[in-house]
C-alpha cells in the first residue's frame, strides 16, 4: 500500500511538473504493479487541478499547464485500455467545447480526456464556440450530452440559446447539458435551467453517467 501511495505521489509531481516522459514510465510501472487506473486517474485530475491554481496565482504560463496536460495525457495512453475495459458497458457519445468568447482550452482537455478515459466517445468542437453550433453537431453526431466549458463572465448567458434551440428541436428531453468552469456555478445552472455542473473532470464523468441513466431509465412516453 505504501508502494502505490508513492507511485500515485510521483505521478502526481510529474504531471504538475509536465514531466511527459516520467510520467509515462511511472504509469507503466504503476499498472505492473496493479496500481489501480481508477486511483491514478484520480491523482492526475487532482494534477491538473493543482497546475490550474499555479497558473490561477502566476506561478505558470498558459505553456506550463499545457505540459502538464500533456503529461497526463501520456500517462493516459497506458491506464486506457484497464478504464476501457471497465468502463464497456456505458454507452454515449458527448458534444464538447468552450463557449463563444472563451479562447481557454486547458479545462476542456483535462475534462475530454477524463471522459475519453472513462470510456465515453467524445466530439470535441474546439474554443470560440457559437451556442448554435453545440446544438448542430449534438444533432448531426446524434450524441446524449452537450459539455460546455465556460471561462469569461460576460459569455454565460450565451447558455440561453444552447437551451432554447435544444427546445425548439424537440431535444430538451433527449440531449442534456453539462456546463464546467471558472465562470459558472450551481447557481448558473439552476438560473439558465440546464441539466448539470460539474465541479472538476472526475465530476464531470459522475454527472454524464448519472444523466445517461436517467434517461435511459426515463419510461418512454
Amino acid at each position: 500500500m505504501k508502494e502505490a501511495e508513492k507511485l500515485l505521489e510521483a505521478l502526481f509531481e510529474a504531471v504538475v511538473a509536465g514531466n511527459i516522459r516520467k510520467a509515462r514510465r511511472i504509469a507503466e510501472k504503476a499498472i505492473h504493479q496493479g496500481l489501480s487506473a481508477e486511483a491514478a486517474l484520480e491523482k492526475m485530475t487532482d494534477a491538473m487541478e493543482a497546475a490550474d491554481r499555479k497558473y490561477e496565482r502566476k506561478e505558470y504560463f498558459v505553456a506550463d499547464v499545457t505540459r502538464s496536460a500533456s503529461a497526463m495525457r501520456e500517462a493516459l495512453k497506458v491506464f486506457n485500455p484497464q478504464l476501457e475495459a471497465k468502463s464497456a458497458g456505458i454507452a454515449g457519445k458527448i458534444v464538447i467545447g468552450s463557449l463563444k468568447g472563451n479562447l481557454q482550452s486547458i479545462g476542456k482537455d483535462t475534462v475530454k480526456a477524463t471522459l475519453r478515459a472513462a470510456g465515453f466517445e467524445i466530439v470535441d468542437l474546439g474554443v470560440d464556440v457559437p451556442a448554435d453550433v453545440f446544438v448542430d453537431a449534438v444533432i448531426r453526431e446524434e450524441a446524449q450530452i452537450i459539455g460546455v466549458s465556460i471561462s469569461v463572465d460576460e459569455t454565460v448567458p450565451q447558455l440561453k440559446v444552447i437551451v432554447d434551440r435544444l427546445r425548439q428541436e424537440n431535444l430538451a428531453d433527449k440531449v442534456k447539458i453539462v456546463i464546467g468552469g471558472p465562470a459558472v456555478s450551481e447557481r448558473t445552472r439552476e438560473t439558465y435551467g440546464v441539466d448539470a455542473y460539474a465541479k472538476d473532470a472526475l465530476d464531470c464523468v459522475s454527472k454524464v453517467k448519472l444523466l445517461l441513466k436517467s434517461s435511459k431509465d426515463k419510461p418512454a412516453a
